[in-house]
């Protein structure tokens, strides 16, 4: 064991704990229905496949910043599919991944022992663990009232949410602009989600409506890996304050911390065209519908749930109890207690599996 191991000061990883249920559910006659993460499961699409493979041929190493043609296509993206405007392509810059990304936040913009991280009460773990690699203290917090006299260095926030599906509106968005603003405080909004709204509008921390146009002291994080179905690509971005960009851009350069040249054509393409995008949004509409209808008909309440790729679920049990009981029917789901102290009688039902074992989970509940 290394002296000072990172390792110890991280909490466990958490899908270790899920290995009985996944045996259990693995039994099954039928076979599994994983719906425990949210990986995607439907092929990429051509026009993606062919931009990677068209530059395959090429030696030479990417660039940190990304290529000027991807980050112009980020930027027509953005406005193209969410209204965020005002951004310049240099103010753009690729990650490998956006949980590499979040991961290192805190780190890369230079947070340390002492500086305060705000994260939403029920969260993506990753948030809490980029700030404690950091040696940051963490304050879980949805309104702004509970920081109190605090002045955070850092605010996480994310819509629509992973694990709830629930979505900030403007007013709310803007609260936290101002609060951020009164505090020197940089927000920093994972909007991997955000192209797959069902029940409500969601926005981007950039949007003109929520930031009056003005990027200082916000990051929003976006992911390729839902609609696009990238997560094997390891494919997403970063983007807003342009001092805060060229920050990030100038340690990840010493780093290391480029995006493959044959994934950054990839983004490109799968950035410039939105068919693929509506296509896929349409399979999971209608996953989402199976899989409502079968929850409430077994008696599951599901809260929030507007948006994004899982359902949140809950019969007012422990969690792991509700866990067990989806294995004993051959579904694995992600127990709450995953996400914080504050979820432990919900799970987390995901939209991603195919649409046979969608109808089969269906079928047994």
């Amino acid at each position: 064991m290394p002296r000072n191991a990172v390792s110890r000061g991280l909490p466990d990883f958490p899908w270790d704990s899920l290995a009985g249920a996944k045996a259990k559910a693995q039994s099954h006659p039928d076979g599994i229905v994983n719906l425990s993460v949210g990986t995607p499961v439907d092929p990429v699409a051509p026009l993606i496949r062919d931009a990677l493979a068209s530059v395959s041929q090429v030696p030479g190493y990417p660039t940190t910043h990304g290529e000027p043609a991807l980050r112009e296509a980020a930027v027509a993206a953005l406005a193209r599919r969410y209204g965020v405007t005002g951004i310049d392509p240099v103010a753009v810059l690729p990650a490998i991944g956006t949980k590499e990304m979040i991961a290192w936040m805190p780190t890369l913009l230079g947070l340390g022992a002492g500086d305060l991280v705000v994260i939403p009460e029920v969260a993506y773990p990753t948030y809490e663990v980029g700030a404690l690699m950091a040696g940051c203290r963490v304050l879980r917090a949805d309104g702004l009232t509970r920081l109190g006299p605090e002045r955070p260095e850092l605010i996480f926030i994310n819509s629509p949410s992973n694990p709830t599906g629930k979505v900030l509106g403007i007013d709310h968005l803007r609260k936290v602009v101002d609060f951020a603003r009164s505090r020197n405080a940089i927000v920093v909004s994972d909007e991997c989600y955000l192209g797959l709204t069902w029940e409500a509008e969601a926005a981007s921390i950039l949007d003109p409506r929520v930031c009056d146009g003005d990027h200082t002291n916000l990051l929003a994080v976006h992911s390729l890996s839902k609609t696009s179905n990238l997560a094997s690509y390891r494919a997403g971005f970063v983007t807003g304050d342009p001092a805060l960009v060229a920050e990030l851009l100038e340690v990840r350069k010493h780093a290391g911390m480029i995006v493959p040249y044959p994934v950054q054509a990839a983004m490109t393409a799968a950035l410039g065209d939105d068919d693929h995008e509506n296509e896929q949004r349409e399979r999971y509409r209608k996953r989402r519908e199976i899989l409502l209808d079968a929850v409430r008909r077994a008696g599951f309440t599901v809260d929030n749930s507007e948006a994004g790729l899982y359902l949140w679920l809950t019969r007012e049990e422990a969690c792991r109890d509700t866990v067990d009981w989806f294995a004993d029917r051959g579904i694995l789901v992600a127990p709450g207690d995953f996400y914080g102290p504050g979820s432990r009688r919900h799970v987390r039902m995901a939209l991603t599996e195919t649409d046979e074992r969608i109808a089969a989970a269906a079928s047994r509940l």
